[in-house]
């Protein structure tokens, strides 16, 4: 059975107009070395593929073990344009976090 990211760290996600934002907390220091080294912004970008139309930025947060994904034209124009079912970006950290992660 493949790892995936949530075997190395938690997740929470928000949204505001058609920006996302989900961050990444590892659950070791260990982990959260691993995720620093491998979790880039491109690799965020290349698992949301074409849902996500702009850039992704990614910030550290040593203090936290924790990494901050800003997401931007994630949301299809966010909660009052969109014909997504909502909660809209709510539910990207959980997307994230069943990546298969192989470092």
């Amino acid at each position: 059975m493949p790892r995936r990211l949530y075997d190395l760290a938690y997740g929470r996600a928000g949204d505001k107009g058609d920006i996302a934002n989900i961050s990444i907390i590892a659950r070791t220091p260990a982990d959260y070395q691993d995720l620093k080294a491998h979790l880039t912004a491109e690799r965020v970008q290349a698992h949301f593929g074409a849902l996500f139309r702009g850039q992704v930025v990614r910030y550290t947060l040593d203090n936290l073990e924790a990494l901050n994904f800003v997401c931007y034209q994630a949301l299809d124009g966010g909660g009052t344009r969109s014909l997504r079912i909502d909660p809209l970006g709510k539910s990207l950290a959980g997307a994230l976090l069943y990546m298969v992660w192989e470092d």
